[in-house]
């Protein structure tokens, strides 16, 4: 059982992000690094994996050789990604961070920077992607490589959660993707998360956040999920995802209404 301490719940309200290291036991993590391994060859071979690409500098140049592939859903394709997101000790401490016991899934995916051509992410929210009524959503980055900003680690602004929703930046004309002023919010001045495989970063929706290039020899690998209080709701539509409300721990009330309700009509 993994609870927080006071003190790690207070750092999480005053700087929208906490740090956990080694949530992920070796053996876990061995079978989550085989398997998602596996599923990104399987991917490539298929040329299925979606990719986006850019620099250093330039956000998402076409021409760029700097890329990183990505998966979202992983439940949908084996086992032990769906086990994860069961994990206890992940889960207590989602609960002590997000203040509810009943946590349910938005979605997964994964980002794989390949060495020395991995690309740089933008400051950004979350928010934008999936804006809920109480603000409840959380992101739980597990990381499944030693990361720092040599190969592409994540940073953070800590304490920007506070600023609520900030002026979008994106997307551009014929792009999906949101981030918040760069010349505000420059890489630069933000905060980097050094972690080990098997360390777990939660953080709020709102927190400003991005990363480096992966410039080293070793690839930088990551699995996040995007969680909810079950009594929260989406502000307007937004695009379906597999698994999206599974409870994970919990219950959902509301869910009980709807299908009453349904079985009334």
């Amino acid at each position: 059982m993994v609870r927080l301490t006071e003190q790690q719940i207070q750092f999480y309200k005053d700087n929208g992000y906490i740090h956990l290291k080694k949530l992920i036991e070796d053996d876990e993590l061995q079978k989550l690094s085989k398997e998602y391994d596996d599923l990104f060859r399987r991917k490539n071979q298929a040329k299925t994996e979606s990719a986006w690409v850019g620099s250093d500098d330039t956000f998402r140049e076409s021409n760029s050789p700097y890329t990183v592939k990505g998966i979202h859903n992983l439940q949908m394709h084996h086992a032990v990604f769906g086990k994860l997101l069961y994990n206890d000790d992940l889960l207590d401490a989602l609960e002590d961070v997000m203040g509810t016991k009943n946590i349910v899934l938005h979605h997964t995916k994964a980002h794989y920077k390949p060495p020395e051509k991995g690309a740089s992410y933008p400051m950004h929210q979350d928010y934008p992607y999936f804006p809920y009524e109480k603000d409840s959503m959380v992101a739980a980055f597990v990381s499944l490589d030693d990361s720092n900003p040599e190969n592409g680690g994540l940073f953070v602004y800590p304490g920007s959660h506070k600023f609520g929703p900030l002026e979008d930046f994106g997307p551009k004309e014929g792009s999906s993707f949101h981030y918040v002023d760069q010349k505000k919010f420059p890489i630069e001045r933000a905060t980097p998360v050094i972690s080990e495989a098997g360390d777990v970063v939660i953080f709020s929706y709102f927190l400003v956040h991005g990363s480096t290039p992966n410039n080293s020899t070793r690839p930088r690998r990551m699995f996040l999920a995007q969680l909810a209080d079950a009594h929260d709701k989406p502000i307007g539509a937004e695009r379906g995802q597999p698994g999206r409300g599974w409870v994970l721990r919990g219950v959902n009330l509301d869910r009980d209404a709807t299908i009453a309700k349904r079985a009334q009509d």
